[in-house]
This record gives structure tokens, C-alpha cells and sequence, in this order.
């Protein structure tokens, strides 16, 4: 019988990529998630468990009998009935689960730098890395810098504005640093760290450092687009957005991230452990780089927003 791991959101950006690497392993994949998709390649591959932080005892069960939790739960803001207060205490009620459980090993996902910020979203994580530490499970926590690739939310819409917009805003004076690092290489670095028995904490990072007006540009060059960039006061970079985000029915950008953004917490200070280079990557892929907007919260409520719940 095959070992069984556990997925959180298994349909997820982050999940879709780990899941299928866990079962070309020979392993069984079960997900806790409350957005199953049927669409998905993975639908009819994988057992699927509503992710349910009300009843604990549901999630020890849906945890027993598991080698390995893959946990990359989080919330991007607080939005609606999501916040980062609550994502903590959820996560530490999965823990929890997952201790009494009798899981083997946590692989818990986090960000570059928690420490190095008092941003919420941050702090929440840096938070949830002591939790995963004073568990007593054996652990791998994994800090990733900026994703990109196959529809990522930050890279690809920078994409899509460019090719929809003949002139794009760089906030203040663009020469704060980030390091994107490919979801693939990134979905090889988690699953490699649960299969280890090591306590582990690693950054994961892309080879190569850009500005934040150095990446527009590559982007921009790599797409074959003449988009006029500009400078513009962050705040008036923020109101931008805002009136976007409501036209587009999604949040572009908070005011918490940009400032995380310009705060240069996006970079590793540790070697490059992955080996795909974004400028390589964005060239290889123009024609469908930017193509679609990728929305984030579609991603997340697309299905209530079907069935007409996110109506008041």
C-alpha cells in the first residue's frame, strides 16, 4: 500500500504543483481543501477532504494514518471573513491535528524574511514558524522569495498590464530589489524536504536579483510591448490600483504588499538553490506570459461566486 501524504489546498497554485510530484513518487495524495476542482487534472487522482478548522476532530482524522503534511495554507489579506489573525490560529489548530494525528513530518510553507518585517501578513508567518517548531513534529519549513510561472498573480499580470496599457506606473524610484524563483523549482524544493527526516529551514530563490524596474523592463522587452514606464509616487501608485482592482473584481496590489515590495524583504540573502532564470523563462514563454489576468480572488471563490454566495 502506498504511503499517504496530505496536500492543503491540493488545487491551489502552490498544491497543484506538489501534489502531482508526490504521486509520480508512488505516493497517495490526499487534499483538505474547501475549493475542490473538477476540472483539475488531479480530480479522480487524489482523495479530497473539506478543510473544516471548526472540528478538529475531523482533521485528526483526515490526518491519521498520514506519512507526510504538506501545508500551504495562508490567506493573502484580510479580506471578508479572512484574516491573518485567523490563519494563524487555524494553522496551529492543523498542528495540532497533525501531532495527534501521529504525522510523521509537517512541511510548512512561509515566506523570505518573516522576521524582517512588521507587516502582518509577516508577522503571522514568523509566528507560525515557532508553532511548527515547538510541535514536536519532525519539520522542513520553506521560504519562498516571489513566484512566477503559469499564470502567477505578481509577474504575470505585470505581463498583462503592459500588453493592455500604453503607460505603466513603477512605484517611487523602482531600484528596490526582488528575486523571483519558478513555481516548479520551488514544487521540487518542498516535496525534496519532506522526504528528508532533517528539522530544516530553507529559503528558496531564483538565480537572478532585479530591480522591481529592471523586471518591468525584462518584461516588457521579453513580451515585445513599448509601454511608456513612469515614476509615480507610491501612494498615487496605490490609488491606481485601487480603482483597478475594482474594475478587474479583484485586488491588484494592497497597500501592505507594496510596501513589503519596496521594502526589499523579496530577496534572499542565502545562495540560489533553484535554476531557472525569469528572464530566461519570460522569453521562452512571451506568447503566453500576461496573456490571461490572473485573478486571485476567482482563484480562491470562483466556485461561490458560481453558486452566486458571495452575493449580499
Amino acid at each position: 500500500m502506498s504511503a499517504v501524504d496530505v496536500v492543503t489546498g491540493a488545487f491551489s497554485y502552490t498544491g497543484r504543483f506538489v501534489a502531482p510530484r508526490l504521486l509520480a513518487r508512488g505516493r497517495a495524495v490526499r487534499t483538505l481543501t474547501n475549493h475542490p476542482d473538477p476540472t483539475s487534472p488531479l480530480a479522480g487522482r487524489i482523495e479530497i477532504v473539506p478543510l473544516d478548522f471548526s472540528r478538529p476532530a475531523g482533521l485528526i482524522e483526515a490526518l491519521r494514518g498520514a506519512d507526510t503534511l504538506y501545508n500551504t495554507y495562508w490567506v493573502r489579506s484580510n479580506h471578508g471573513a479572512a484574516s491573518f489573525a485567523g490563519a494563524v490560529r487555524n494553522t496551529g489548530v492543523l498542528i495540532d491535528a497533525a501531532k495527534e494525528a501521529g504525522v510523521r513530518r509537517v512541511v510548512h510553507i512561509s515566506i523570505a524574511n518573516p522576521q524582517a518585517s512588521d507587516l502582518p501578513y509577516y508577522r503571522g508567518k514568523a509566528q507560525l514558524e515557532e508553532r511548527v517548531r515547538e510541535s514536536g513534529l519532525s519539520f522542513a519549513i520553506i521560504r519562498p522569495t516571489l513566484l512566477f510561472g503559469h499564470g502567477d498573480v505578481l509577474v504575470n499580470n505585470i505581463a498583462w498590464f503592459l500588453r493592455h496599457l500604453p503607460v505603466f506606473g513603477i512605484p517611487g524610484d523602482g531600484q528596490y530589489r526582488l528575486q523571483p524563483v519558478f513555481v516548479e523549482d520551488y514544487a521540487d524544493q518542498i516535496v525534496s524536504a519532506g522526504g528528508s527526516t532533517a528539522n530544516l529551514t530553507i529559503d528558496v530563490a531564483g538565480p537572478e536579483v532585479f530591480t522591481f524596474e529592471g523586471m518591468v523592463r525584462m518584461l516588457r522587452d521579453a513580451i515585445g510591448r513599448r509601454t511608456l514606464l513612469v515614476h509615480v509616487p507610491p501612494a498615487l501608485a496605490l490609488a491606481g490600483t485601487t480603482v483597478v482592482s475594482l474594475a478587474l473584481r479583484d485586488m491588484v496590489i494592497t497597500g501592505a504588499e507594496l510596501r513589503g515590495l519596496m521594502s526589499e524583504v523579496l530577496v534572499s540573502e542565502d545562495p540560489s538553490s533553484c535554476p531557472t532564470r525569469l528572464s530566461d523563462w519570460a522569453r521562452e514563454h512571451h506568447a503566453e506570459l500576461g496573456r490571461h489576468y490572473a485573478s486571485e480572488l476567482d482563484r480562491h471563490y470562483r466556485r461561490l461566486l458560481r453558486e452566486g454566495a458571495g452575493s449580499r
